[in-house]
């Protein structure tokens, strides 16, 4: 639970609450929408660089200054488990050099560790260390701060499920189309 009076760990989320004028305007519709392809990645990536943005503000705020929002994000999908730099690499779609980049400056900075699986000498694994736990569940905090205002609204929540199936499928038909394209 986050302390609301503990200053300098985690900042309020500002979401401007914008009521709708009519019900007109809260219809849900659809028949003759479109959203170009290009202007949907544009949202997505402005979303994307706007999330970044926010997130490096609370690493900042959290007294974090070694990694940025993208490294941040693969701390969080290495999670409690340890997992094998591959499957990491699978799970986030980078490739293996990149990957590799990316774990030694996570390792270098202190937030995870990389070692060969005893079974498979060939494997490389990686874990968090206590620093990376302890900014993971600092961040756990800020993601329970946003729950809490999606809670208060069950028809967004509703609509954010909707949209993270959406966008799995797209994911998933982009990934496709590419394979077979080539």
């Amino acid at each position: 639970m986050v302390d609301k009076n503990q200053k300098g760990t985690v900042c309020e989320l500002s979401i401007v609450e914008n009521e709708p004028e009519s019900a007109e305007t809260t219809s849900h519709d659809t028949a003759g929408f479109y959203v170009p392809s290009f202007e949907l990645a544009r949202s997505l990536d402005r979303l994307n660089r706007r999330f970044a943005s926010f997130l490096q503000a609370e690493l900042t705020t959290l007294g974090v200054t070694e990694i940025g929002a993208s490294l941040t994000m693969i701390l969080l999908a290495v999670g409690e488990d340890e997992i094998s730099v591959s499957r990491l690499s699978e799970r986030l779609d980078y490739g293996a050099t990149n990957m590799s980049y990316y774990l030694k400056q996570l390792a270098t900075a202190g937030f995870l560790e990389r070692y060969k699986s005893p079974r498979d000498k060939r494997s490389a694994h990686v874990r968090l260390t206590e620093k990376g736990r302890k900014l993971c569940a600092d961040l756990a905090h800020i993601d329970a701060q946003f729950h809490r205002f999606l809670d208060k609204h069950p028809d967004d929540l509703d609509s954010l499920a909707v949209t993270f199936l959406v966008l799995h499928r797209m994911d998933q038909a982009f990934r496709t189309g590419m394979r077979y394209r080539s």
